[in-house]
């Protein structure tokens, strides 16, 4: 955090048709023991907090300036929209603009002016229809920090969940799990959870892939080809690993309280008892990175946008677990790791 005593933090307002300038402006209206400047249209977030009934002030700030956070004081460095905006409807005119918010906030880090990012939620869809090849935040920040290797967890006050795959088909997770990415994926799990988490050494269990974690052979032989080597190898090296564990017990309390994370081999093998059990309280957090993202776990809930119905609750709980990533991780930040 170089000479600030409060963590920096740049926040993007994500798609302005969404409820990005929603949840941005409900979030921003508690405290928090941050300096904090959010990337966006200003008119467009004064607007909508209007919309939605949250007496904030919206003034502008150069790029970098942060002042320490007060309630219901917003500062947004301009990111002008090319159309006028209106809530829930998507306009790909817009989208070079949410992109630049996306890479001035990961700029801001890595030149280390910033601690840490959080990025409102973005339409995918929307971006592609602009003509901007767009796979996803992580995809994009890991592209931009030199083709990183991205890693995927989603964290709740309880438990803590990566994902080995991420938006594949299932019929094309077998052929991607392989001894070369799932010891990457660990080798990044085991540094950044215990560096941000404050870890001496993270307990992790890792999924099977198949049912019952392949049976001994008979549902499956990547346990027993790939992933227990893997894992036999890793713990040679001191890392503490349980499993391969069948996933449909993975997940029970007396596991659980042994464990700090898991390693879900897919997508919908893991997130979605993550986000049953804490929807709204879950942070989308991007390991394996050389600056701190955090986001909300869900999207741009268009039919939400404007209405003042749209929850800030992931948006908070983003904002809180930044700050506190960057107080436990600000030597490894300065030394630019």
């Amino acid at each position: 955090m170089g000479s600030q005593t409060l963590p920096r933090i740049v926040i993007t307002a994500g798609d302005p048709a969404g409820i990005g300038p929603d949840i941005v402006a409900d979030a921003l209206d508690r405290d928090y023991a941050a300096a904090i400047a959010v990337l966006g249209d200003p008119g467009v977030i004064a607007d909508r907090a209007r919309q939605i009934g949250k007496a904030v002030t919206v003034s502008e700030c150069d790029r970098g300036e942060f002042l320490p956070h007060r309630p219901g004081n917003i500062r947004v460095t301009p990111v002008s929209v090319s159309s006028p905006v209106s809530a829930g409807r998507l306009d790909p005119a817009n989208a070079a603009a949410v992109i630049a918010t996306i890479d001035t906030a990961t700029d801001l880090c890595l030149a280390g002016d910033a601690d840490a990012m959080v990025t409102a939620p973005v339409h995918k869809a929307v971006i592609n229809d602009a003509g901007i090849a767009f796979r996803g935040h992580t995809e994009w920040i890991a592209e931009r920090v030199g083709n990183a290797l991205p890693v995927m967890m989603l964290a709740g006050p309880k438990l803590r969940v990566c994902l080995a795959t991420t938006h594949l088909p299932l019929s094309a997770v077998p052929g991607a799990i392989n001894a070369e990415l799932l010891s990457r994926i660990l080798e990044i799990m085991d540094r950044d959870i215990g560096r941000l988490y404050g870890i001496g050494r993270p307990r992790i269990g890792v999924l099977g892939l198949n049912p019952h974690a392949g049976e001994g052979g008979y549902l499956g032989r990547e346990e027993i080809e790939i992933i227990t080597p893997t894992l036999e190898s890793l713990r040679s090296e001191g890392m503490c690993l349980t499993g391969p564990l069948p996933a449909d017990t993975a997940f029970t309390p007396g596991v659980l309280d042994e464990l700090d994370a898991v390693l879900a081999m897919y997508h919908d093998q893991g997130l979605p008892v993550i986000k049953h059990q804490g929807f709204g309280d879950v942070v989308n957090v991007t390991l394996g990175l050389p600056l701190i993202r955090t986001s909300v776990d869900h999207g741009t809930a268009l039919e939400l946008a404007g209405t003042g119905e749209a929850s800030a609750d992931s948006m908070v709980a983003a904002i809180e677990l930044a700050i506190a990533f960057a107080r436990n991780a600000a030597p490894a930040n300065q030394a630019g790791q």
